[in-house]
């Protein structure tokens, strides 16, 4: 005998399998109250936010400074945020300030950077896992988030002919119909092949804000490579979005956020800096998931510690532009909905007095036979 919950659950799976679409079970995800409410009333308002920065991507205490502010910008711009990570072997939809402070001072060694890959693994083992980019478009896509703010994407690594290092980061982007607003891709890769290969796998990657297209560069305001397109503001952003959904796409969105200009650093000193530390990097071994980590700690030693600077400011940034397109886009949806139910209404009277006659062609019959065990339940289905 099956739980109301347990019917509706496989009837979803049946028809993801059909669509060739599979999703994490939810049997797997924790999902706040904050964000749940969200998703259930103004899905669109809900912006994702990577918890690798925090286990990975800055020291304490600055890296709990900067994800509680950063979740204090998504809200004050009208949005809700909901920081993805995995604690205890949990997959975690929005986090609480005592959480975000235990994931702040984890063991780094003991807490497992978590792309694709690696997920099956955190998660059997109950192990504690910061998401990366492509691990937080996997979990965003499946709870129904639209609009993820980070610092900026991996990409193709600079010794990509020999290493064949290419970021995960990129192939999900191709998979997973999420926006991605950062900073563009981290200066310490190959700018210009990422973006090739972004457009190889059919990503639609803009400017915000940058008449010229200047593509920016993480540190930098420009990389020296163009993006094909710009948005001038929120929403603007907020049409394309949508339209790539009415679409169909399943493709995901890059758009990249120049860091503030009071914020930004010297290009050359950072070309040398970062120079500098990728020679670091190869002396001492150091490949794989490790290598960003290694090479963004040298880069701010060598910076003394600008680069960690900037890298705050620049986040901070793109949270607050995320939830503005967040905003706009439900706001989009909110009206595309009346506008909607208007037409029908308006169709509806104009046709009730006309008499038709139905025709059926083929039939189906259906068999469900189930008993209730909870007092209550109660189903709720987005669709978008």
């Amino acid at each position: 005998m099956f739980r109301v919950s347990s019917i509706i659950r496989q009837s979803v799976r049946c028809i993801d399998s059909l669509l060739g679409v599979r999703s994490i079970s939810t049997s797997l995800i924790d999902i706040s109250s904050e964000v749940q409410n969200a998703l259930k009333f103004t899905p669109h308002r809900v912006v994702a936010l990577e918890s690798t920065i925090i286990t990975h991507g800055m020291p304490y205490p600055q890296n709990l400074d900067t994800a509680l502010a950063v979740e204090d910008i998504v809200r004050q711009e009208g949005a809700i945020p909901a920081t993805i990570a995995i604690m205890d072997g949990r997959i975690k939809v929005g986090l609480g300030a005592d959480q975000l402070h235990s994931l702040a001072k984890a063991d780094r060694d003991e807490t497992i950077k978590t792309s694709r890959r690696d997920m099956a693994y955190v998660v059997a083992s109950g192990r504690q896992g910061g998401t990366t980019v492509a691990g937080t478009l996997l979990i965003a896509n499946s709870v129904g988030i639209r609009i993820f703010a980070t610092g900026g994407i991996g990409g193709v690594h600079r010794d990509v002919a020999e290493t064949m290092d290419i970021s995960a980061d990129l192939i999900e982007l191709g998979r997973c119909p999420v926006t991605v607003v950062c900073s563009g891709v981290k200066s310490i890769l190959d700018i210009p092949r990422t973006l090739e290969y972004l457009e190889t796998n059919g990503v639609f990657v803009s400017t915000f804000g940058c008449e010229n297209h200047e593509f920016p560069a993480f540190y930098t305001r420009s990389s020296g490579s163009k993006a094909p397109y710009n948005f001038n503001d929120a929403i603007e952003a907020a049409k394309v979005l949508h339209v790539n959904r009415e679409l169909g796409l399943l493709s995901g969105m890059l758009i990249g956020v120049p860091i503030p200009e009071q914020c930004a650093l010297n290009r050359s000193e950072m070309d040398a800096a970062i120079e500098q530390a990728l020679q670091k990097s190869k002396q001492n071994g150091i490949h794989g998931k490790e290598a960003t980590p290694f090479i963004l700690a040298a880069v701010s030693q060598l910076t003394k510690g600008k680069s960690l600077e900037a890298n705050m400011a620049l986040i901070k940034n793109n949270a607050r532009v995320a939830a503005k397109i967040a905003v706009e886009l439900d706001r989009l949806q909110f009206h595309q909905h009346d506008s909607g139910s208007a037409n029908n209404t308006n169709q509806a009277s104009e046709t009730e007095n006309i008499n038709r006659t139905p025709l059926c062609i083929g039939g189906s019959v259906i068999d469900i036979s189930l008993t209730v065990l909870e007092d209550s339940f109660e189903a709720i289905i987005i669709c978008d």
